[in-house]
């Protein structure tokens, strides 16, 4: 009897749940919605870049190199609002509020350094502002040289008076993967912000060879090049994981499932901006058999290599860079400074061009940054004397077209063409020669600088009160 009393006491209360809960009608279901869809921010430090104030200008009867290949003489280059509006001998010239007589002068694209390290090895050379390399393990994707950049580093105004109008700032070359790059308009900012290249994509700088073994050989490893190899393709192969789960979260998430993103893991995120072809690898490279391995296992991760760095001997794999479409940046004649640098030849940069590659003249420097046109001028004397035959106008492109393409900026400068930013130097002769001085300056067409003017020229905070006025003519 005791038995029957509690099942009916069980059963009244599971009725008696089950009216309580139909009377409050659908007030107590819970409705379970999607939680909001977790996306990367790509551009969390976007740029704040204002061009400087132009007039249209005109610079008539001038000689000019395009850029691409190109050269033409006594012709009129028109610039307005930024932008280079025509270029020939018909321009109209209606419009111009500035006239500039150019005869006897050479007008060119700015030039374009795609491997500086001004800010993060900032001048002066002291160790507290030696902010390049993030020695701390040997993949540190995860750190952006932007955030060391020292926009006060008086480089920047040495770099603008050789004619440099802009320039990709790479972290160092310790490390398998060292980071991001940046490119960077050459004037004045605040911050840096002010000075990144608009819409201009990010840069993955790595490197092989014996500065990894070097630094983390006593720290760990790699210690060897196999090390470095099986470094990389550890690191490519977390990345493709990562870019995996990220996808999976999407696919489940637009299937209507309540799915949760993956953790977010900055050095895997890095990688994975390269994997989706929108970071562009940038790679310190000397050897031909390390270039020959790097290219392998780029293939094998399904990632595009945009340039390799210093490439001393890539005169050896010409052909292959050209097939792959690689771009190598490379010295003129600097060599032997290491083991790795011994087999670099004079002939390096025209032999690559020669193999229809993409040849770049860089500088890694803060003074061979000041006179690329020079740096330029020597691989093409050395290439004529050993019988290989380059125009100037062609070698022109090393320093802008070339650089620009590999940059991924080239539909934005780098060209004399129409529609391009009003980024140009007026040269006060034949810009190979050793006496040619770059005599104007144009960035987005304003006036960025001028010779004749020193009391006009930028001088970075830091100098103030120990530059005298003297000392800037």
């Amino acid at each position: 009897m005791k038995t029957v009393n509690k099942v009916l006491l069980t059963s009244v209360s599971l009725l008696s749940a089950a009216i309580l809960s139909g009377c409050g009608g659908n007030e107590t279901k819970v409705d379970k919605k999607q939680a909001a869809f977790v996306e990367i921010n790509k551009d969390p430090f976007p740029s704040t870049y204002k061009p400087m104030p132009s007039q249209a200008t005109v610079i008539t009867n001038v000689n000019i190199y395009d850029g691409l290949g190109g050269m033409a003489e006594n012709v009129s280059v028109l610039m307005e609002n930024g932008k280079i509006v025509a270029v020939g001998k018909d321009v109209d010239e209606a419009s111009a509020v500035n006239v500039i007589d150019g005869t006897g002068k050479w007008l060119t694209p700015g030039i374009i350094d795609v491997h500086s390290h001004l800010g993060v090895y900032a001048t002066p050379d002291a160790e507290s502002h030696a902010d390049g390399n993030e020695m701390t393990k040997p993949v540190t994707a995860a750190v952006w040289a932007e955030h060391s950049i020292w926009p006060q580093d008086p480089g920047f105004r040495r770099a603008l008076a050789g004619g440099v109008t802009s320039m990709q700032i790479l972290p160092g070359s310790a490390n398998l993967v060292g980071g991001r790059s940046v490119t960077v308009k050459n004037l004045p900012g605040r911050v840096i912000q002010d000075m990144k290249f608009p819409d201009a994509p990010y840069g993955l700088k790595m490197a092989c060879g014996e500065n990894p073994k070097r630094v983390y050989g006593k720290k760990g490893g790699p210690m060897t090049r196999m090390g470095n190899v099986a470094g990389y393709r550890q690191a490519w192969s977390d990345a493709q994981d990562y870019k995996r789960a990220w996808e999976k979260y999407e696919e489940d998430y637009n299937a209507g499932k309540n799915a949760k993103p993956p953790k977010r893991d900055l050095n895997k995120e890095t990688l994975m901006g390269v994997l989706d072809g929108e970071i562009l690898v940038h790679m310190h490279c000397y050897r031909a058999d390390d270039m020959g391995t790097m290219i392998d296992v780029m293939k094998e991760f399904d990632y595009k290599i945009t340039s390799f760095q210093h490439a001393v001997e890539s005169y050896k794999i010409a052909d292959k860079l050209a097939e792959n479409n690689i771009c190598s940046a490379m010295w003129a004649d600097w060599w032997g400074f290491k083991m790795e640098a011994y087999d670099g030849i004079r002939e390096n940069i025209p032999m690559v061009h020669q193999a229809k590659a993409c040849a770049i003249v860089h500088s890694d420097s803060d003074q061979g940054i000041q006179r690329l046109n020079q740096e330029a001028a020597k691989a093409l004397s050395d290439g004529r004397r050993a019988g290989i035959d380059i125009s100037k106008a062609d070698a022109w492109i090393w320093l802008t077209s070339n650089a620009a393409k590999s940059l991924g900026i080239f539909e934005q400068t780098g060209s004399l063409e129409a529609g391009k930013n009003a980024d140009v130097v007026l040269w006060s002769a034949e810009p190979f020669s050793t006496y040619a001085q770059a005599e104007l300056v144009f960035i987005d067409g304003g006036l960025a600088f001028d010779r004749s003017k020193p009391e006009t020229w930028a001088i970075a905070d830091y100098e103030l009160g120990q530059v005298g006025e003297g000392d800037r003519k």
